[in-house]
This record gives structure tokens, sequence and C-alpha cells, in this order.
């Protein structure tokens, strides 16, 4: 059996050496000061969060956070907390990056779905695992930089659509998974029926800049099984204006 030590050394060297095939982005470099905060990162997910899920480390050791944060943020992109992005939104917390990949128990067959694209980061993540992601973001901007912070990361199999991601995407459906990256006053009727039966869902369920309640839903046999798992702060589900 491999120990936790073991882990996060396997992890590091990953983190340092894996990385070199992402291209810089505009004014950002992979260097060997960011492979180093980056290692610390993961390691720092596997000691103070007790995070041993290989699949999910070796992901995150890839993703070069800071080729998906702002400019003038990227000297804290591998610090544990969430960073703003512009539009009132933000990056989240590794930790909570690499919870909710965890949880929804991607693998390399899973077709993933995710609310709230954000800087393309928690898909980028996703599809180290699985080739199949698909991700709705309701801001144009953000939907446009997050595919440009893709291309350039060297990430091409996500899917990203402008959209209302209460309504999921039907065509694409069903989904082994979905994860939502807002906080939502109640779980939406349409991503429950885009779930695949034995499919699994997480999404923050609560009232806007307050705690809420990270949900995990399991759909059995055509019906939803919930279980609350951590108390979390997310920025809301943003909704379009109706007609």
């Amino acid at each position: 059996m491999m120990t936790k030590r073991k882990t996060v050394i396997i992890v590091i060297a990953a983190a340092i050496l894996a990385v070199e095939t992402f291209p810089a982005l505009s004014g950002g470099r992979d260097t060997d000061r960011t492979r180093v905060d980056r290692a610390r990162m993961v390691a720092t997910l596997t000691e103070r969060y007790d995070i041993h899920d290989e699949s999910v480390l070796q992901a995150i050791a890839r993703v070069p956070r800071h080729l998906f944060v702002p400019a003038s943020q990227r000297r804290n992109a591998y610090e544990d907390r969430p960073l703003p992005i512009g539009y009132g939104q933000t990056i989240s917390q590794p930790f909570i990056v690499a919870y909710m990949t965890g949880v929804i128990g991607v693998t390399e067959d899973s077709r993933v779905l995710e609310i709230g694209t954000g800087s393309g980061y928690q898909a980028a993540v996703l599809a180290e695992i699985t080739e199949e992601v698909y991700t709705i973001e309701i801001i144009p901007d953000l939907a446009m930089s997050a595919e440009e912070n893709l291309r350039r990361a060297g990430v091409g199999t996500v899917r990203v659509r402008h959209g209302d991601g209460y309504y999921g995407w039907p065509d694409a459906a069903p989904f082994d998974a979905i994860i939502v990256t807002a906080a939502a006053p109640h779980i939406p009727p349409p991503l429950l029926e885009q779930l695949k039966d034995d499919g699994i869902m997480v999404i923050p369920v609560g009232s806007p800049y307050r705690t809420q309640q990270l949900v995990l839903i399991e759909k059995v046999k055509g019906r939803p099984r919930t279980r609350n798992l951590i108390p979390v702060r997310f920025v809301p589900l943003t909704r379009q204006a109706e007609p």
C-alpha cells in the first residue's frame, strides 16, 4: 500500500516535470518557480486536507493554475484560496476543486457537465481525467476568455458554451456527472433530468453570499438521493432575465 509520504513525493515530481508540455499564456510562463509553487499546492492538498485520489492529484499537478487567473493575480495563483477573475466571479480554492472533482468520481469514460466555467480551470482539471467535458458560462466575456485560456494551455477537448446553466446542455445529455460551481437556491430540475441513472451531481445549495451546503446527489432508478457534504461559500448561480 502506498503511504501518504510516497504519494506526496510522486505528485510533487509530476507537478515539476509533467507540466512542461503547457505553453506560455500571453505574459505568463511556466517557470521553475511556478512549478515548485504548484508542487507545494498539491502537497497541501494531501497533507492538510487528506486528499489522496491519485487521478485528481495528478490532474491538478498538470494544470498550471497561474494560466487561468488574471495577470494581476498570478503571484497568488498557488495560494490556498479563491481569487477574483473579474465580473464578480472567482476561481475556486484549490481544495474545493480537488474535493468536488473527487466526489463525483470522474473516470476516463465519464461524460461530465460543468455549470459555471469561470476562467476554465475546473474544466481543465476535469479534462486531464476524461475527454468528454462540457461547460456552460452565462457571462459572455468569461466564456470567451475561458476558451482562450484552455486553447493556450493546450486543452483542446473541452466544449464551452455561453448560456444559462440552469437549463444544462440537453443535446449533450445524459451525463455521468454534473458539477455546479455556483450556489443555487435549489437543485435545478433540468440538471437532474440530464443526469444518467446512477449518475452523480455535486452542487452548492443555499442563499447567495452566505454559508451554503455542498450537496451530493445520486440518481437511483430515476430518483435523487441527496447528502450534505461540507459547508461552502460560492458566488450565486446567475440566471438570464426572463423575456
